[in-house]
């Protein structure tokens, strides 16, 4: 390998692309291409660094298959940053276990990361987990031992472990501090502010106040009945009932838990739960019903009795009811999350990320973006999506995985 490729790649470890740039712009050989490539990924040019780093991949000679199975893993990381999630995993597999086939124990570390970080964009956190947990950070660089850390910790702040997740990115600090990155501190300074911001609401007794990670683990340890309406389900400690399937008995539970110690009517509950300004015996007579759903899914943690003008909810165990809510709620709550993390998204991205269709998508999109909440650019298959972050909240908490129930 010749100086000038020596000296881009040197370069680019330290995070500074457009001294890469200056040492193989203007060449076409593979090993250039490749770094022009990893180059503009780093200046955010993630469209014309994927086709560079094709380009680089089929301009390596066929037995050269230690670089090819380079520019696939750099190619993947790229997809993972533009949020493009449909990119081929089997070919990233593949790649790592060249890599590994000839020694080149960083680089394969590197690939089993970014498939984690696929998993943990996707929700699967105890695949992420099982696969992290394979991985040796000892013997990588100061970068990857980085971002080791950093994916320990966002799983646990997914989980809601905030001291796992504290002691993680403290660890992350200092990895970023030696590999002298100024990028990869800035990520861990962002998750450090997201652990200590405002991950949910509590709503008791009328009134309601923000809640970091750490008071929202604090609360789910407690005795008290949670009606978790960032994870749509009922709880109590260990044991969970979910009601993600069942949109129309968690909206009554949530609003029994917020009115509790005392009852709700029968037509508010009609108008707030079916969306009707005037109630009809019809609509008391679906009520009764989905209460009488509501009461049987709910009879392990507690009761639900009928007052002279609606219905009161009653803990079997627990001391308070407490209503655990998103910082910020809305229609399409769910798509902004995804959104806030400051990168674009594609609508498949957003599908896959969010279990429904892209069509799905596609109209939560339009209704935002008609309200000026969101933005596009691009045009068809290129087309992506995106909003400033959101100041002062932890978004990438208001989307929590599914419950072990699901």
């Amino acid at each position: 390998m010749d100086s000038l490729i020596t000296a881009a790649a040197r370069a680019l470890g330290l995070g500074d692309p457009l001294g890469a740039l200056k040492r193989v712009a203007l060449r076409d050989d593979a090993p250039a291409l490749a770094l022009r490539g990893i180059a503009m990924a780093q200046l955010g040019e993630y469209a014309r660094a994927r086709a560079l780093l094709r380009r680089a991949a089929h301009a390596f000679a066929p037995k050269e298959a230690l670089a090819r199975a380079r520019c696939v893993v750099a190619e993947a990381e790229v997809a993972l940053a533009s949020r493009d999630l449909n990119w081929a995993a089997k070919a990233l597999d593949s790649a790592r276990r060249t890599l590994e086939a000839h020694g080149d124990r960083i680089n394969a570390a590197h690939a089993r990361y970014l498939e984690v970080r696929h998993l943990v964009l996707l929700g699967r956190l105890e695949e992420a987990e099982g696969m992290l947990a394979a991985v040796d950070p000892g013997p990588v660089p100061a970068a990857l031992r980085a971002a080791h850390e950093l994916l320990l910790a966002g799983i646990a702040m997914r989980r809601i472990r905030t001291e796992p997740a504290r002691a993680a990115l403290a660890r992350a600090a200092q990895a970023a501090r030696r590999s002298g990155i100024p990028a990869l501190a800035a990520e861990v300074d962002s998750a450090l502010l997201a652990l200590g911001a405002p991950a949910a609401r509590l709503i008791a007794r009328g009134e309601e106040r923000p809640l970091q990670l750490r008071q929202v683990e604090s609360l789910l340890d407690s005795n008290a009945l949670v009606v978790d309406a960032c994870r749509h389900a009922v709880r109590q400690r260990r044991e969970i009932i979910s009601l993600a399937r069942r949109p129309v008995p968690f909206a009554l539970a949530r609003a029994l838990g917020e009115a509790w110690p005392g009852d709700v009517a029968r037509d508010t509950l009609v108008a707030r739960v079916f969306r009707l300004r005037n109630a009809d015996e019809s609509h008391r007579a679906r009520l009764r019903v989905e209460m009488a759903r509501l009461r049987a899914m709910l009879r392990p943690l507690a009761r639900i009795s009928a007052t002279q003008r609606g219905f009161a909810l009653s803990p079997r165990a627990a001391r308070e009811v407490i209503v655990l809510a998103r910082p910020l709620e809305e229609k399409h709550a769910d798509v902004l999350a995804f959104l806030a993390d400051g990168e674009s998204w594609s609508t498949s991205a957003l599908a896959l990320a969010l279990r429904t269709s892209q069509r799905t998508v596609q109209r939560a999109l339009e209704t935002l973006a008609a309200a000026g909440k969101v933005q596009s650019f691009g045009h068809g298959r290129a087309r992506r999506w995106l909003i400033p972050p959101v100041t002062g909240f932890a978004t990438s908490l208001l989307l929590p995985p599914p419950l072990p129930v699901d």
